[in-house]
């Protein structure tokens, strides 16, 4: 059923694990940038400070933030080959609801400043 992009004649899903392969082919349309960005993505996880393991944890709560179903996948069986738990992932997905959310209230002043800006103009 699929034809040669890999894609699904007559699918509309937006996400499959499947399409994660084709990113051979936006890396070739910016070769020096995408070299640039693996290199970064390959230094970021290494062990330092903080061990691999708690970075990908770290991955998992932002992946959950940003809503991206490949980081998702990625970092989570990532995290569970370093001997992570799905209580620890879970604990780290209530954590990242806990800072969205959050944020999601503090920028309310920017409405109430918005709302009394436009009440004295």
């Amino acid at each position: 059923m699929e034809n040669l992009n890999g894609l699904y004649k007559g699918d509309d899903v937006l996400y499959r694990n499947s399409y994660l392969k084709r990113i051979n082919e936006l890396i070739k349309m910016a070769p020096a940038s995408s070299k640039a960005f693996l290199t970064f993505e390959k230094e970021a996880f290494v062990s330092g400070l903080i061990p691999t393991k708690t970075k990908e944890l770290i991955a998992i709560a932002v992946a959950h933030t940003t809503g991206c179903p490949y980081c998702i996948d990625v970092h989570v069986n990532k995290y569970k080959k370093y001997g992570g738990t799905m209580e620890e992932v879970m604990e780290a997905i209530i954590v990242a609801s806990a800072v969205k959310a959050g944020a999601a209230l503090s920028h309310g002043v920017n409405a109430l400043n918005a709302y009394e800006k436009n009440n004295m103009l």
